[in-house]
């Protein structure tokens, strides 16, 4: 519920963003019809079709994207014909002549009392609107696309697509009597209608074209993303913030399993009824989620601290991309991040689903009887955490903590460091087509096959390809040694997931900042040239702005075939 309310806050918050702007033709052209006859209708559509839309995307991978993509443009070839109907009303009757003889009832898009056609017009909006994707979008389509089909996960995105129509429905009551008085005054009768078809050619061509994405991503501020981080860091993560008396913790949950693991490492194999009288923090993670990476230092720290009071961590590893079932990458990641506590590989999510876990990083408390009593989704919330572990390490009958003892701190030094929430306008950017959105490049995408590609002009948090690459679900791949990727971003922090192709060797990579090295704001993984090598799949920091926060273009150029990348954070 939790995550439902927050996807629906998120599409509010579309109000904010240029992403919005070229939808609004459409949706004020029926504003002037009765609410139940108009507005609600087409709101009502343009939700269920987005809603739609984007769980296909999200569960079914690249027949879905190509079958949306020929939606889109049966859509935009719609809509320019309803935009056309306004302008030349003889266009309207030769077009609907055909259904009024063969007795259909779809020509009520001219017949203002019916419900009808302003339905039809909001499904066909809700397929070309593409949302700024922000951090709640980004983990409402992560947890659609591993829960799979169903009830949830349409849930999940019909909330995100409700609070976007609520907010143009809010804007439109607000909206349409200065609107509607401006319209008798200036374009009384037809010339009002033939303004409200020009338009909503307008943004059919934008659309269409891209154009909506190049020029109307400069007339707001990202805002929007920065919002909902604070949002995401607020709520989702503190609900220990509650917790004024760890001692009177309630029991979560008596069904804890770790039961279902694909590999154990560091340990044999660990079972909750076989720890009873240890208190367990079970830490959901993988090892190329930045999140993740920022809270293990002190999920680390706890386990040294507490282990001889009695404190056991399990780390469950739970991939989101593939590369990361790899047992032999996750214990080159073991050795790197210096983790020595037990891990298992949960590849099957079946440990995930024994928890009815949907976050990364997740952390389950669990008492001595073997009973959930706290959790930690997110990040944030360490000393409350640390007071949970103490209270039931208490109940459990440990001795009182050493007053001497050091309070665990985190690692400032690379990715260890807790993202600038008030300088973060980007989300999180997936590459691969399966969750992300298309590269701005001349010319048309083409999935699972190589192509040769020409950048277009980057506007805020969107990127780009040069030279040949293939496009893949999770990631893309360069097919020559001189392709490159570019994004524009604003936060602190830049960071990329990347790899290399099955037999590739190491691929080096150089970095630029506006075209320039980077200097004192390259990251850990980047020299003050901006010279790099990708030497196994993880998370690379590329940039950390040791300055004023501005927005910067980040461009990785790979001087060896073969590289990957997948995702895009930020911090």
């Amino acid at each position: 519920m939790t995550l439902a309310i927050l996807a629906f806050v998120a599409g509010l918050l579309t109000v904010l963003s240029p992403c919005i702007l070229p939808v609004l033709p459409f949706v004020f052209a029926r504003s002037d019809r009765p609410f139940v006859q108009g507005t609600l209708p087409l709101l009502a559509g343009l939700a269920a079709s987005f809603a739609l839309v984007a769980s296909l995307g999200a569960v079914a991978g690249a027949w879905a994207v190509q079958l949306n993509l020929v939606g889109r443009w049966i859509a935009l070839a719609a809509l320019a014909l309803f935009a056309a109907s306004l302008l030349w009303p003889r266009l309207a009757g030769w077009w609907s002549a055909p259904l009024v003889r063969a007795g259909a009832r779809l020509a009520a898009t001219q017949d203002r009392r019916s419900w009808r056609g302003s339905l039809l017009l909001g499904l066909a909006t809700g397929l070309v609107w593409t949302p700024c994707a922000g951090p709640v979008l980004g983990l409402v389509l992560s947890t659609a696309a591993l829960a799979g089909p169903g009830v949830h996960t349409t849930w999940l995105l019909l909330s995100y697509g409700a609070g976007a129509a609520f907010a143009l429905g809010l804007a439109l009551r607000l909206g349409t009597r200065p609107l509607a008085a401006l319209k008798a005054r200036l374009l009384p009768g037809a010339a009002g209608r033939r303004a409200a078809g020009a338009a909503m050619l307008a943004a059919v061509a934008a659309v269409a074209t891209g154009l909506d994405t190049a020029v109307l991503a400069r007339l707001t501020a990202p805002g929007a993303a920065g919002l909902e981080a604070g949002l995401l860091q607020r709520v989702v993560p503190d609900a220990s913030a509650a917790q004024a008396q760890p001692s009177r913790l309630p029991v979560e949950s008596t069904r804890a399993s770790l039961e279902g693991g694909t590999q154990w490492l560091n340990a044999p194999a660990q079972s909750i009824p076989a720890l009873r009288g240890k208190v367990v923090l079970v830490n959901f993670w993988t090892y190329s989620c930045v999140n993740c990476l920022r809270t293990l230092p002190y999920v680390k720290g706890w386990a040294q601290k507490y282990a001889d009071r009695g404190l056991v961590v399990v780390g469950v590893h739970t991939p989101e991309f593939a590369f990361e079932k790899e047992t032999g990458h996750v214990q080159r990641a073991l050795r790197d991040l210096q983790i020595g506590y037990p891990v298992v590989q949960d590849n099957g999510y079946r440990i995930w689903r024994n928890f009815g876990n949907q976050y990364w990083p997740a952390l389950y408390f669990i008492d001595a009887q073997g009973r959930v009593r706290h959790h930690q989704f997110g990040e944030g919330g360490y000393a409350a955490s640390e007071r949970v572990i103490e209270a039931l390490l208490r109940e459990a009958g440990s001795a009182a903590a050493d007053s001497a003892a050091p309070e665990v701190q985190p690692d400032t030094r690379g990715l260890g460091l807790a993202a600038d929430a008030q300088t973060l306008r980007s989300p999180e950017t997936y590459l691969g087509y399966e969750k992300g959105s298309a590269p701005r490049v001349a010319g048309r995408v083409v999935a699972d096959q190589p192509a040769r590609y020409q950048p277009a002009a980057l506007q805020p948090n969107t990127w780009s390809l040069a030279g040949t690459w293939t496009l893949r679900p999770e990631f893309v791949e360069g097919s020559g040694a001189d392709g490159s990727v570019a994004l524009r971003f604003q936060a602190r922090d830049a960071n990329l997931v990347l790899g290399t192709r099955a037999g590739a060797g190491p691929v080096r990579f150089r970095l630029t900042l506006d075209g320039q090295p980077p200097g004192a704001d390259h990251g850990s993984d980047v020299d003050a040239e901006g010279n790099g090598v990708i030497d196994a799949t993880r998370l690379y920091q590329l940039v950390r702005q040791r300055g004023t926060v501005q927005p910067r273009t980040v461009e990785i150029r790979f001087l060896d075939p073969g590289a990957r990348g997948y995702a895009f954070t930020f911090g």
